[in-house]
């Protein structure tokens, strides 16, 4: 049984992270990555938009998984990446913010489907939010334009 070859688009907003800071998408793994969308903060919430993979159908899987540049993780616990400072090609502070792709099922897949997350920009410490995002809201599907 061939794999389905759909895809689907998603939007990250990232809630007013910490000022002068350059944020952007990870695409690649390991040493050999680029950062993409490259931003920096303003005081002003960043908005992040991809496009990834759906890897099998509903019928083979209880779950969808994904693969694509931006995809990160074992199967079961995919992941997009946000890389901060000097990870995303401004220097200075380093980090990346860990975006799970867990949780998304197979009713909010359809073709030219867009789920979008919001997730915190600044930790309680009021540093960039950084690591796994806990607790993490979700994927809903885009409302509006």
């Amino acid at each position: 049984m061939a794999s389905n070859d759909n895809s689907i688009t998603l939007g990250i907003t990232l809630e007013k992270p910490p000022l002068n800071l350059i944020y952007s998408l990870q695409k690649g793994s390991g040493s050999n990555y680029e950062p993409v969308q490259v931003q920096r903060s303003i005081g002003d919430d960043l908005y992040f938009q991809l496009s990834i993979e759906i890897k099998g159908t509903p019928d083979m899987h209880d779950l969808p998984d994904f693969r694509g540049p931006f995809v990160q993780g074992p199967i079961g616990s995919r992941f997009i990446y946000l890389d901060i400072g000097s990870y995303a090609g401004g220097g200075g502070w380093s980090g990346r913010l860990k975006i799970p792709l867990t949780g998304i099922i197979w009713d909010q897949i359809t073709a030219g489907a867009e789920l979008e997350t919001t997730v915190p920009g600044t930790g309680k410490n009021g540093m960039p939010n950084c690591a796994t995002v806990k607790p993490f809201a979700g994927w809903q599907e885009k409302t509006g334009v």
